[in-house]
This record gives structure tokens, sequence and C-alpha cells, in this order.
């Protein structure tokens, strides 16, 4: 009777989880002829840290426990030099997925950086494997991605709409001793995420192949503060003929961020700064975390997506619906759950530097009488300037619904505003505040739709 019990308690906890859909973009395959392939190389701490260990068993033991129904594979660094282990590991992934159907999906890895055989491997796995995306590393022998070699395969993939996922690997050339002193997971990851992006976006690549959707690891690196100041440098790189025009809005709409790592409100909202919340994707680094801890990791996750009042309407999106989409799942565009009968209230402060705060007020002047002038639901955009400081600008946004501010977020207008002074702003945060009296609100402005 007691193990009948226990079995029934785990069905309802399993039939709970896979309710929840919840998707990961961001896990590791660690196949055995990969491993194998490393340690005849002498490459096994080519990363500076060991590989942990893969069992497909306990990989799905843990999404059962922590209530992942579906776990999308790529291939750990450091990159094969032998095509035929990529091969390998690649029909690996496709076994696995084909066995265990629902819950993995496979990014297939690439031999580089020899791009035809890259080409080769990319349509071989994609066209016969049933690849749902590629793996890409941040650089491989120095081809750093960006790189004009490489817009043959990004031609490629371009034809396929093909979804890739980028990981951080070594740096090359590599400096030993900086690697000792600071371990790469734990800094140079970050940087070598933010320069292999840095350097697709400054030829244009991810907007001259716009069919790929590039997925970046580990809540976006350091983006959220690299491009306001690339954008700000932009001119004077192009007074001294260093880099051409750039589409920013091209660019920056093929990418999408996963939250593996030190995700946190505070993360979310620095990378909704450079993004939408439709971009921002569930991910683990499954088995590079123990699995108690990512299962608490999520828990929290979910905890707070449910609490904070600016990011509970995208908790699904971003714990699966915008995977789902992403990954062709669904034809259906995520978008936030709506509040019809409730006002959304936000205090956005916001500092400015200095030497463009007469050029960001032009922007927020035309932004704010656009929106109250074309949106019957926004209610209020009240821009104030502080008096003891007038780079600390306050705005006092109100809307009459969440779908009417969803629908503010695409306008022309807000674009233009977003776009145009992202190197403008020093700092912004967008607290949602709660009303107390909503009924005396609607008789105070008599604009609630």
């Amino acid at each position: 009777m007691k193990r009948l019990k226990a079995t029934f308690f785990t069905m309802v906890l399993a039939t709970t989880a896979f309710a929840q859909e919840v998707i990961d973009v961001h896990s590791h395959i660690i196949p055995q002829e990969f491993v194998s392939s490393l340690e005849k190389e002498g490459r096994l701490m080519d990363e500076g840290f060991p590989l942990p260990k893969y069992d497909v068993e306990n990989h799905l033991k843990w999404m059962d426990e922590a209530g992942v129904k579906t776990s999308v594979l790529t291939l750990a660094a450091p990159q094969p030099t032998s095509p035929d282990v990529v091969r390998k590991t690649n029909e690996t992934a496709a076994r696995l997925k084909k066995k265990h159907t629902d819950r993995f999906l496979f990014c297939a890895a690439l031999p580089l950086p020899d791009v035809n055989a890259a080409i080769r491997e990319a349509k071989y796995a994609l066209d016969t494997l049933g690849a749902d995306g590629i793996k890409l590393a941040t650089n491989v022998d120095g081809q750093y991605l960006g790189s004009p070699e490489l817009d043959e395969l990004f031609a490629v993939l371009n034809e396929r709409k093909a979804v890739v996922i980028l990981h951080p690997h070594r740096p090359e050339p590599v400096n030993r001793k900086v690697m000792s002193q600071t371990p790469l997971a734990m800094q140079e990851y970050l940087s070598e995420t933010t320069r292999a992006v840095s350097n697709m976006i400054s030829r244009n690549v991810l907007a001259r192949y716009s069919n790929v959707k590039v997925v970046v690891p580990h809540c976006g690196a350091y983006l959220p503060l690299a491009v306001p100041r690339m954008k700000s440098l932009t001119p004077v790189m192009q007074a001294n003929k260093l880099v051409g025009e750039i589409d920013w809005d091209a660019n920056l709409r093929a990418l999408y961020y996963d939250l593996a790592g030190a995700h946190s409100p505070e993360v979310i909202r620095m990378m909704l700064t450079i993004t939408s919340p439709d971009h921002l994707l569930y991910g683990s680094d499954y088995p590079y975390v123990a699995p108690q801890v990512l299962t608490q990791s999520l828990a929290r996750m979910k905890q707070y997506l449910s609490e904070e009042p600016d990011l509970a309407p995208f908790k699904d999106m971003f714990l699966w619906k915008n995977a789902k989409w992403l990954f062709g799942k669904t034809e259906e565009k995520p978008k936030g759950e709506t509040t019809a009968h409730n006002m959304i209230v936000r205090i956005a402060e916001i500092e400015v530097y200095p030497q463009h705060l007469k050029e960001y007020l032009e922007y927020a002047n035309e932004v704010d009488r656009l929106s109250i002038e074309r949106e019957p639901g926004v209610v209020c955009l009240y821009p104030m300037q502080s008096a003891e400081d007038s780079c600390q600008i306050r705005i006092l946004e109100i809307y009459a619904s969440e779908e009417v501010y969803q629908n503010h977020l695409k306008t022309d207008h807000f674009q233009k505003y977003k776009q145009g002074t992202l190197h403008m702003v020093k700092s912004l945060k967008l607290p949602t505040m709660k009303p107390l009296d909503p009924e005396t609100m609607k008789l105070i402005f008599r604009k609630q739709r």
C-alpha cells in the first residue's frame, strides 16, 4: 500500500510538472565518443575544468523532478577536432530525440574551422537527422563568429531559417595565467559571448541573414552594457572608417537570450533594456550545475515571476511559450497574459548622461506626446525632471491594461525612442506601482478602455 501511494504521488508530481511545459534551451550532451576523443588528444582540461559526467536517465530524472518537459541538447565545450567525432555526437543526439519523443530537441555541432565541412554537416544535420538548430562556439581556433569566411555558412543557415544556439569556448589565443587566476566560466565566457555577438553586429551578419535566430547564453553576458556603448561609439568608429553602417534594429531583432546562470528580477529587467519579453528563454546549463541547485533555481524563478507585477504577465513566455514558438512547435507568436480590467501604473526612473540630456528630452517629449495623441489606452505618460539634478528623469506611466502596454511597446514612436536613446541612458529602473484606489483613478482620468 505504501509503495502504491508513493507511486501515485510520483505520478501526480510528474503530471503537474509536465502541465507546466517548461522548455530548457540550455542543456548539454556529453557523449562517450566525445569524451574519448578529448582524452586521446589530451584535451580534457582545455576549458580549465573537468567535463561533468552525463547520463541520459539522470537527465530525465532531473527534468521530471524540476518540471522540465523538454530540453534542447547542445554539445559541450571544447570543440572536437575530428569531423567524424562531430558526426557521431550529432547522431547520438538524434537518437536520443527519437527515443524520448517530446523530451529532447537538439542543435547540431559543426566541424569548424573548416567552413566547407561545417556546411556539409549543417545540411546533413538539418535535412537528414532532423536537428532543431545549430550550436556554434564563440570561436574555434581563433575563428570568431562574425568572421567574413563564415558568411557562406550563414547563407546556408539563412536558407533553412535555422535557430543557432551560441556557447562560449576558450578564447584563442588564451592566456593560461589569467585562466588560472579566474576560471573561464567566472568571467571570460561572458567576454567571449559579448565579443562574438558584437562581431556579428558590427558586420551586420544578423541583419544580412535575417532568417537566422540566435540564442545568446547566460543572461546576455555583458550585452546590456555593451550595446549602448557600441551605439554611442559607432559615429566615432565610422568617422575613422573602422566600421560601416550598422542596422541596429535588424541585428538586435535576431537575438534571443537564455536565462541560464545568475538570473534574477533585476537581471531580467536589465536585459529588457535591449530586447523584448518575447525574446527571453529559460535555460539550466545542465549538467554543469548540481541537479538540486537547478531545481531550487527554477523554483525560485517561478516564484519571482509570479510575484513581480511587471514580470508576472510574461512568466509562461519565459518558461516555455517563447521557446515553443522559436523552435517551430507553434505558429502563434507568444504574448503576455493580459489583465484587461487592471490598469498598469509605473514610474520610470531614468538617469541620463549629461552630454546627451538635451537630445534625450527631445526624444522623451516626442514619444510622450505621440503616445497620448495616438493610443487611446495610454492614460498618462508624464515626464518630470528633478529640480536638484536635471539628469534624473521620472516618467509617470499609466496604461489601461497589460494589452495596451504591450501594443505600446510595438509602436513606431516607442521603438524610435527606445533605439535612439539607448546610448544616452546611464541607468533605468521600471518599478511597477500598485494603485491603492483604482476606481478613483478611473474617475480622475476618465480614459479607461
